[in-house]
């Protein structure tokens, strides 16, 4: 691939908690304003890949030891336990780097998101294609709702220990977290030469990134997150070897509740920005669900599709 691209991701959230800090709340930022990380959104995508039957290497996974003091307790895989159940082979002393590179490139999280591996005598770090900012809730009517829950157990530990426990489920009302996004290809083509038939980040590897990206959100149906959902996404493709270098493109868009009770994404600054660049730019998608959805003030010569079923909307 040779093609920058610039983008963003709206996920929805109806009742439900996207992303929680340690307390249980929808985390924020010192002025009270809701947002999701970056790394709630990375794992809805893995998320997805899993359930593809793709290889993904960040990602929790558990086994029961047969010796040592957990012998026979649950516990995650360290990373070493899962790099040899994701690639079927032992990570010695003797284990090259340019085996260790090969690896992890074929793993599709590692292709498009990068890696930190420090672990037996090898120390990789790889700067992913994918950079993700913050994803900022973008509506400012959200509120935080506190439901109690009653546990059909009792806590023993307690000093009522008749009592059935209480526990708390926290959501937001309504939140629309929007994630800005770049993709910049030529990352890994200083490790092209090093490593014997790799050719750099690929189409293949872009194309799953989108699909999780359309997808993540709606896909991870926990719990907590029942009632989250994409909603918006957008992709900006650069002409190739444009110099073209975007800033975040989530602060050129608001979101507030129409009146006919669909969400609304203006996009009138945005659409004014990426006019002014135009020239330096190949294509750019819309994808949202029209049925949830008002998107307003976008530029005439974008692409807009059914999020659900990628049908060109007119």
């Amino acid at each position: 691939m040779e093609k920058r691209v610039y983008g963003l991701v709206g996920v929805g959230s109806y009742m439900s908690n996207w992303n929680a800090d340690f307390t249980g709340r929808p985390k924020s930022i010192s002025d009270g304003g809701i947002f999701g990380s970056d790394k709630a959104l990375k794992y809805s995508v893995k998320n997805y890949w899993v359930q593809l039957g793709e290889k993904v290497l960040y990602y929790k996974s558990f086994i029961i030891p047969k010796k040592g003091d957990d012998k026979e307790k649950l516990q995650p895989r360290d990373l070493i336990e899962r790099y040899h159940e994701i690639f079927e082979t032992e990570l010695t002393d003797k284990t090259s780097s340019k085996e260790v590179l090969k690896h992890l490139f074929s793993a599709v999280d590692v292709l498009n998101f990068g890696a930190t591996f420090a672990v037996k005598k090898q120390n990789i770090s790889l700067t992913g294609v994918v950079q993700i900012g913050q994803g900022h809730n973008k509506y400012e009517e959200s509120e935080v709702e506190v439901q109690d829950i009653l546990s059909p157990f009792r806590n023993s530990k307690k000093g009522n220990a008749d009592a059935s426990s209480l526990g708390k489920k926290i959501v937001s009302n309504e939140a629309h977290y929007l994630y800005p996004f770049s993709v910049n290809p030529h990352h890994y083509d200083e490790y092209i030469p090093l490593i014997e038939g790799f050719e750099g980040y690929t189409v293949e590897a872009y194309e799953k990134l989108r699909e999780g990206f359309l997808r993540g959100a709606t896909a991870l149906n926990t719990n907590s997150k029942a009632g989250c959902e994409n909603e918006f996404a957008l992709f900006v493709t650069c002409v190739a070897g444009s110099r073209l270098y975007l800033p975040q493109l989530d602060a050129y868009v608001k979101v507030t509740q129409a009146d006919n009770g669909k969400v609304t994404y203006d996009c009138d600054a945005l659409s004014s920005f990426l006019e002014s660049v135009q020239t330096e730019i190949e294509s750019i998608e819309l994808f949202y669900n029209p049925y949830r959805i008002h998107v307003t003030h976008m530029p005439d010569f974008i692409t807009t599709r059914h999020l659900y079923t990628n049908e060109v909307l007119t």
